[in-house]
């Protein structure tokens, strides 16, 4: 008896531990979303105050309002380039990530392992550091201050490529696109009507990691834009806020697009959770 409560004391501490760790990071992640969340239905005095746990002072609707009356309604341009830059881009760029990972797959060519090493360094390049030579390139081409110079660039993901081999190798079977060519299928066809098929919970697990860098994506637009009209919501968001340390007026509108910023990431992730938790798991059980 006493053996047995020996073994199972450490075991019951490594679970209170593993508990404990996990209760810090959820509070650490939930935290500043609730303070968001409090602070979007203050006015500007109690943003400054610690009335922000009261039942007072609740402007929610006041501030919902300024947002996208301020500066002659700015912020709805700006939400719009970001879902034309996420969504668009963020799809466009999955297709192309799993057609690459495809093919380097199940394709034989000269110098594919090597090239496939150059899509393994280009993941750990940081994307500010691309981000110069992008603009040299968008200039010299003319593309700057255009959505061009902005959309390009995020369809290329050489992560994303990465996930399309690993998800190619998990779903789509060597057998089955043997006998697709027995039947008569060209490759295209045999891509598009047969392995894109089976590739669709690698394709949501890329559209959504495509969606949260494009929608979060800051340095790049700040490069290549200078017209305001053409700016994210993070860029844009980031100029109201410098423009608060001189106009107050500005701090609930950004605390109020901060908080309509995050939630087309919460709602993608709520519609799309069941092909991505079933993406993660490819090739996780044979």
């Amino acid at each position: 008896m006493s053996t047995h409560s020996t073994a199972l004391h450490p075991r019951m501490l490594g679970r209170g531990a593993v508990n404990a760790v996990v209760g810090v990071c959820v509070l650490y992640t939930l935290l500043p979303v609730l303070w968001l969340v409090l602070a979007a239905a203050k006015n500007r005095e109690a943003l400054f105050s610690s009335d922000l746990l009261s039942l007072g002072d609740f402007s929610l609707f006041a501030n919902l309002g300024d947002v996208f009356a301020m500066d002659g309604g700015l912020y709805s341009r700006w939400y719009g380039n970001s879902l034309l830059y996420a969504v668009v881009g963020a799809a466009l760029g999955a297709l192309i990530s799993m057609a690459c990972g495809y093919a380097f797959d199940k394709y034989r060519f000269r110098h594919k392992e090597k090239l496939f090493g150059l899509v393994l360094a280009a993941v750990m390049v940081p994307q500010t550091v691309l981000a110069l030579p992008l603009y040299l390139m968008a200039s010299g081409v003319g593309l700057v201050n255009t959505f061009w110079a902005v959309f390009i660039p995020v369809l290329f993901n050489p992560f994303g490529v990465y996930l399309g081999r690993i998800f190619s190798q998990g779903y789509v079977p060597d057998e089955v696109l043997e006998a697709a060519r027995i039947d008569g299928a060209g490759e295209l066809a045999m891509y598009f009507k047969v392995a894109l098929r089976m590739l669709g919970p690698g394709l949501v697990t890329v559209f959504l990691f495509q969606l949260t860098a494009i929608w979060n994506n800051f340095f790049l637009p700040m490069v290549m834009l200078s017209d305001q009209d053409l700016y994210p919501v993070s860029l844009g968001l980031y100029t109201w806020n410098s423009s608060a340390t001189v106009s107050p007026e500005y701090y609930p509108v950004v605390v109020m697009g901060s908080l309509l910023a995050v939630l087309p990431l919460i709602l993608a992730f709520m519609m799309l959770q069941r092909f991505w938790r079933s993406g993660l798991t490819a090739g996780a059980v044979k």
